[in-house]
């Protein structure tokens, strides 16, 4: 007999689902109950007309996290893209800091990213790897007001940020979709930011990333 991979994904999908019963609610933390297509989608150019440094232009290999101070940046969205939550991860602790953001636009992104980074030692704020949303339309003003360089992934290819994408997902079973992100009051983003930091994590050698942060600090 021959398993399909099909039939593989639709057993972690769909548990339970057969002819004659009814499928049982999605185990899967993000509730999905079918595979979505992977098809990409490459927009032709550059989103801003101002000089851009991209991924590829980074001085450091994707899987190389021996230097603290990258970090990766990104927004989670609320319905009809009417309310935001701006998300950062470091990539060599995976400490998150979450951005209480008064509108989604380039304007409230950059004085929330300098209120957020712009006070740590410089060794800790090395870089900032982003999408190419209009929300970083900014991103020369971010750089001069924060030391920080701003490197834009390739269009449609959200797994350039993958410390940044896995946060996103622990994240929304604390913000779940299709709810109001702006009833979220700065305190509420404080406690979740310090609950998810002090989750001890296997990669991490079962430390926790706001241990690990902490002692880059001190």
């Amino acid at each position: 007999m021959r398993l399909s991979h099909e039939s593989i994904y639709l057993a972690i999908y769909r548990p339970g689902s057969g002819l004659l019963r009814k499928p049982a609610p999605s185990p899967l933390r993000t509730g999905r109950d079918h595979r979505r297509a992977h098809a990409r989608r490459i927009r032709a150019g550059r989103r801003f007309a101002q000089p851009m440094l991209t991924i590829h232009d980074r001085e450091f290999d994707p899987l190389d996290r021996s230097v603290p101070g990258p970090w990766e940046g990104d927004l989670i969205v609320g319905p009809n893209h009417r309310s935001a939550i701006g998300t950062l991860v470091e990539r060599q602790t995976r400490y998150v800091k979450l951005l209480h953001l008064l509108a989604q636009d380039s304007l409230a992104l950059h004085a929330a990213l300098v209120a957020g980074l712009g006070g740590l030692p410089a060794g800790l704020r090395r870089s900032l790897t982003w999408d190419q949303g209009t929300e970083m339309a900014r991103h020369l003003e971010i750089t001069r007001d924060t030391g920080i360089k701003v490197y834009f992934c390739d269009a449609a290819s959200p797994w350039q940020r993958g410390s940044n994408e896995n946060a996103n997902g622990l994240l929304r079973q604390y913000f779940p979709k299709s709810t109001d992100l702006s009833k979220h009051s700065p305190h509420d983003l404080a406690r979740v930011e310090t609950e998810l930091n002090g989750r001890p994590r296997i990669t991490l050698g079962d430390k926790s990333p706001a241990e690990l942060f902490k002692r880059l600090l001190a």
